[in-house]
């Protein structure tokens, strides 16, 4: 009998499994489904059992990049990214093969569809939208695979080379007519602000006499000259008001 240990250690040994914390294992019993086994030590009879690891982590996947004719037949090539976890093991297994291929296929189709019935603007411009509307359709596609779409991102869009040009084109002209209405503006702030100071001024001799001084002065500074009255500034005051005098007069 002692002959018989050796066989049943060799049994008991090739029959041991482990499943990690972020797997599940399908179990077949003569190829017929008899269960999902949770992480942990398991043991299963060899030969007559077998089990197939099921990673449950989240799953990213390449959206190879695709030919796409946009609503308004631009040309252009778009790539992107699936984010997806299995949610039931036994459906991935039992529902799909190659789930992870499968579910490549569907995100190149959705993609080639939701970006052809857009406008290139639009794909540009709402990527995150697209990308949404991408996970709805994968998601309920998937969904009796007992897989749970939960991220589809768009990472490149690449333009024709006559596009990127006519576009460079169309935001220099935007950047230069910003430029030009904010030049505008300042002029007709500038204006507004020279004439109430010229209205402020008129009302004032006083401030005319500051400014006209000021005025003097800079020209002397600039050119390094001296500025001289030929007569006191009260003599012109006298005689303006002889001036009134004599119209009135």
């Amino acid at each position: 009998m002692l002959w018989l240990i050796p066989i049943v250690l060799v049994i008991f040994f090739s029959g041991i499994r482990i499943i990690y914390q972020y797997q599940r294992g399908v179990k077949f019993r003569f190829g017929k489904y008899v269960g999902t086994l949770e992480p942990g030590f398991r043991w299963i009879i060899p030969i007559v059992e077998r089990i197939q690891k099921i990673d449950t982590r989240v799953i990213t996947v390449d959206i190879p990049s695709q030919e796409v004719m946009t609503k308004d037949n631009v040309p252009i090539k778009v790539n992107g990214v699936i984010f997806f976890r299995v949610l039931n093991a036994d459906k991935a297994v039992l529902e799909v093969e190659k789930y992870k291929y499968a579910v490549s296929q569907l995100s190149q189709s959705a993609l080639r569809d939701m970006c052809g019935k857009a406008d290139l603007d639009d794909v540009l411009a709402k990527r995150e939208e697209i990308g949404n509307k991408i996970k709805k359709i994968v998601d309920s596609e998937t969904d009796p695979w007992g897989i749970k779409v939960t991220e589809v991102k768009i990472k490149d869009i690449e333009l024709p080379d006559n596009m990127k040009r006519a576009m460079a084109h169309q935001a220099e002209a935007e950047r230069d007519r910003r430029a030009r209405i904010i030049l505008a503006q300042a002029e007709e702030q500038a204006a507004k602000k020279l004439l109430e100071a010229g209205q402020i001024i008129d009302k004032s001799p006083s401030a005319l006499k500051l400014r006209l001084y000021q005025t003097l002065s800079d020209i002397a500074s600039e050119k390094n000259s001296t500025i001289v009255f030929p007569f006191p500034e009260e003599m012109l005051e006298m005689f303006k008001a002889v001036g009134k005098k004599k119209k009135k007069d």
